[in-house]
């Protein structure tokens, strides 16, 4: 009997941590000002992929490190990952992605990509912070990403929020097999 009481207590407790974190994650779609301008803020859809893959061309040259089928799956997984859109005037000017390892207690940031004619207004650096503050929320003690070496100015924003370089990984990126810097914040 005692057995029996135990597995239900800890279905129990799962079945609760599972909600919460469900809750946390996520997003109700609302306005937010950035800069001095209101953005809609949502949780990014299936029908936002085409823009995403759109915003994703027109930062990364014409390619798409990923495609819609990946971000599909990702978007599937309520549980351990999240993506957040910004929109302005119904277009899609920035998105983040995040999947959040509840054993290890970390945030990854996978994917972030501001539009280039809306870099530079902060849309980048609320986004990450979007995600900082999920995870603290969480209980979280990391939030860990990669960056391009080349990419400076995206350097420069993560360590403003606290990251600090954590090793370089060779080769890491597909087609030009660019160098990333691996980037970690250590949350309190």
């Amino acid at each position: 009997m005692l057995k029996k009481f135990k597995v239900w207590y800890d279905n129990l407790f799962q079945q609760q941590e599972r909600q919460k974190r469900r809750e946390l994650l996520d997003i109700k779609n609302h306005q937010v000002e950035i800069r001095d301008t209101l953005y809609f803020l949502a949780k990014a859809q299936f029908t936002d992929i085409p823009e995403i893959l759109g915003i994703e061309r027109a930062v990364y040259g014409g390619k798409t490190p990923w495609d819609s089928s990946a971000f599909a799956a990702e978007i599937n997984r309520t549980l351990d990952r999240l993506y957040i859109v910004l929109r302005r005037n119904d277009r899609l000017l920035a998105f983040v992605g995040c999947s959040f390892d509840q054993s290890k207690k970390e945030a990854h940031v996978t994917n972030i990509a501001v539009v280039p004619d809306y870099q530079n207004r902060g849309l980048g650096y609320f986004l990450m912070n979007t995600i900082i503050k999920k995870s603290r929320q969480l209980e979280y003690t990391k939030v860990s990403l990669e960056v391009r070496v080349s990419n400076t100015r995206a350097q420069r924003i993560y360590r403003d929020l606290g990251f600090q370089d954590a090793g370089i990984k060779r080769g890491y990126y597909f087609g030009d097999h660019e160098d990333a810097l691996d980037m970690a914040l250590t949350l309190n």
